[in-house]
């Protein structure tokens, strides 16, 4: 017997409650992306049931499903999930420095981090995904796993040089990678050495690439590898041009690094919306673009 229609709404309710703000937010954001976007899933030797298609010459007899058959007068095959995708690995940085903001109507760089990465981790399980957060010792699959994944995440600081993951499996980190070029050559070259290629996605506060400050500002370091010390700037505004082209160069070498890998570089801000940059990132990961990433 069905169950009361009031009862069963204040049960989701209930449920839809538990579930942390930012799980659900990252629900709501992989759901946007979701309209107009295709699956993943692809015919191969999976084990799970995929589609019937048509029997075709070349066809294997042993493969004709003859119950599907029977019901038409055409005969079919019976094409099973495709489970070759290896595990898709997550981390994103939490150094101080990923907890700043520029502003107090924007997000912080870590909030937005996390954010895209489980938004990520929700349409990777929809599409039959394996997923590893760096530092956790299983990997994750089917959609109950973003639950336990996100309750993994405040705990997490696995840096990304220590990962251990299959060959042939992917990564996406999600980070400002302003620490020194040689740190994130590092981290990029042990992942790529187990034959693993991925993704960098750089998120920066718009005050970071603007520097739209004036007059006399005092800087101080956030986490930053190797410390350093607060610098003084009499007048931010007269530095403003060489700031641009460091932030540039920096950019150029990150650049190179994922590249000398087979790996790429995205670029966010925390005040765009963060669909537009998962929207970019489903589409890298996307078998039709290009199969791993």
């Amino acid at each position: 017997m069905a169950g009361n229609p009031a009862e069963s709404a204040a049960r989701a309710r209930a449920a839809a409650g538990a579930l942390p703000p930012l799980l659900v937010a990252a629900e709501r954001v992989a759901a946007t992306v979701m309209t107009g976007v295709h699956g993943r899933r692809r015919a191969g030797t999976g084990d799970a049931f995929w589609q019937f298609r048509p029997f075709v010459t070349g066809d294997a007899a042993a493969r004709i499903d003859w119950r599907q058959s029977g019901k038409t007068d055409r005969l079919f095959i019976r094409e099973r999930e495709w489970e070759a995708a290896q595990t898709v690995g997550l981390w994103r940085a939490a150094d101080e420095g990923m907890r700043w903001s520029g502003g107090r109507d924007r997000p912080t760089k870590l909030d937005r981090a996390e954010l895209l990465l489980l938004a990520l981790a929700s349409l990777l399980l929809r599409g039959g995904e394996r997923l590893r957060l760096f530092g956790e010792d299983r990997a994750l699959a089917g959609r109950p796993a973003l639950a336990t994944l996100a309750e993994a995440l405040p705990r997490n600081a696995a840096p990304p040089a220590e990962a251990r993951l299959g060959r042939h499996s992917r990564a996406v980190l999600f980070g400002d990678f302003l620490q020194p070029l040689a740190e994130t050559r590092a981290a990029v070259s042990a992942l790529a050495a187990q034959g693993v290629t991925g993704h960098l996605v750089q998120i920066l506060d718009p005050a970071e690439e603007t520097l739209p400050f004036t007059g006399r500002v005092r800087f101080e370091p956030l986490g930053l590898s190797g410390g350093g010390e607060p610098a003084l700037v009499p007048r931010v505004e007269t530095v403003r041009a060489l700031y641009a082209e460091r932030l540039a160069a920096h950019r150029d070498g990150l650049a190179a690094i994922a590249a000398a890998s087979g790996w790429r570089l995205l670029h966010h801000r925390t005040d765009h919306a963060p669909a537009t940059a998962l929207l970019a990132l489903w589409q890298a990961l996307s078998p039709a673009r290009g199969g791993r990433a």
